[in-house]
């Protein structure tokens, strides 16, 4: 029997939008949908919610929970990845309430910055575990990541196991409808092209009959930004560096040295950016959490739509042999663009079909674009080297190297900051103590 291991099941309504979108592909009948989770009671959920899911489509598949990870992965042709290390409490609360004692506020803090290289630190270990058992039992395997920080993660497991690994995003697939809405204008017969790095793609091509739209884009943007909005930050970049780039505004806000500045705090008023915008958004989902449980779990009449999700669809493609064209984070072997490092992990066009998943050649970002992507990448590459070698100065350089924080602090405040977020995320990072 054939299988999809999920890790990380007990994220209830995440298992619910992939595997079940899996269970409307015809090729996966008679599939084991394998999960696993660290959370038993969570576990249970989800199991409990495929399998009334299941029945409500009914749909010839099998559903098994897995206390043990092995076990899991045992001969999996496919595992999807969407752990979270540390949960929120403690580790997400640190990664933000430490940094603000020095005056550095974020927004999300999941990619890159002072969180993000954090975050990182600690899954890392994790991501190392799961693809030494895999090369054990099923060395084969495409492995289909949705944790965060996504280019470190994804670019660990490409450059340090033997598993063929594929980062998804949900910011590609919505970049250019979100626009399109919040400028009232008709997305029908569109073109795009959008290559760049996770969180920080490009809209590089936006066309329709062959007529460049991007004119037409910035005049009303540019109407737009007169009045308050939640896309201002993007419309702001796009405005000064000519595009449009893929993740929200309140991410995209801390990526960059611009925005977030204690010496201009009117700017946060003025960009409309929602500092601590993560933590709300998790003390939201946990409190809302019971209600929805009862919802999801135990609902006998549970009905699913597919989702624009692009998990199933790589997995469909690949069984299918019928190719599906979709924004995949890969290594940038081979300089598929052509001005960013070869070590750094890139978000490019990619085409599922029976040989797997491919990349496409992107070659040349503007040189401004360009630019501001190795910003980031300059972090995530001095964070791999931490993660990889075990030594504490990569954590300071990764951050001194990180725009935001560097735009904020001293260098001394850095360390020093450094050393306050590895004491306290403690068991987490055992090997930098």
């Amino acid at each position: 029997m054939s299988k999809i291991t999920f890790l990380g099941a007990g994220s209830t309504v995440f298992a619910k939008n992939i595997l079940g979108d899996c269970m409307f592909v015809p090729e996966l009948e008679g599939f084991e949908f394998a999960l696993y989770d660290i959370d038993e009671q969570r576990l249970r959920d989800s199991e409990k919610m495929l399998n009334n899911l299941k029945e409500s489509l009914q749909k010839n598949i099998s559903i098994h929970a897995y206390l043990d990870r092995k076990d899991a992965l045992q001969n999996a042709k496919y595992v999807i990845n969407a752990i979270q290390v540390g949960g929120y409490k403690p580790s997400t609360v640190i990664d933000f309430e430490i940094p603000k004692k020095y005056g550095l506020r974020q927004t999300i803090a999941d990619t890159v910055g002072i969180g993000g290289i954090f975050r990182n630190l600690r899954t890392i270990p994790v991501m190392l575990d799961f693809a030494k058992d895999m090369e054990e039992v099923c060395p084969n395997a495409l492995f289909l990541n949705y944790t965060n920080p996504m280019a470190v993660l994804t670019g660990v497991m490409n450059r340090f196991t033997a598993i063929n690994t594929v980062g998804l995003c949900h910011s590609v697939q919505a970049c250019t409808k979100h626009l399109f809405n919040g400028l009232d204008m008709d997305l029908n017969g569109i073109e795009e092209k959008i290559a760049g790095i996770n969180h920080m793609a490009w809209l590089l091509e936006i066309k329709r009959n062959g007529e460049d739209l991007y004119p037409e884009i910035k005049r009303r943007a540019k109407e737009k930004q007169k009045t308050k909005h939640d896309d201002m930050v993007r419309f702001e970049l796009m405005d000064k560096f000519g595009y449009y780039v893929t993740e929200s505004s309140e991410h995209n806000a801390e990526y960059h040295p611009y925005f977030i500045k204690s010496r201009y705090p009117e700017l946060i008023e003025k960009l409309n950016i929602p500092l601590d915008e993560y933590p709300r958004r998790c003390e939201d989902q946990i409190n809302r959490w019971e209600t929805m449980r009862k919802d999801l779990v135990n609902n006998k009449e549970l009905s699913h739509t597919r989702s624009n999700e692009y998990g199933s669809r790589i997995i469909e493609a690949i069984e299918t042999n019928n190719p599906f064209k979709f924004g995949g984070n890969v290594l940038n072997t081979g300089r598929l663009i052509s001005n960013l490092p070869e070590k750094a992990c890139v978000e490019v066009p990619c085409i599922a079909d029976r040989s797997g998943v491919s990349p496409t050649y992107v070659g040349d970002l503007p040189e401004q674009l360009a630019a501001l992507n190795r910003t980031n990448i300059n972090t995530q590459l001095l964070t791999i080297e931490a993660a990889i070698t075990r030594k504490k100065e990569y954590i300071y350089q990764a951050a001194m190297l990180d725009p935001h924080t560097a735009a904020e602090l001293s260098l001394d405040d850095i360390v020093s900051l450094c050393n306050d977020l590895i004491e306290a995320h403690g068991e987490w990072l055992p090997e930098f103590k």
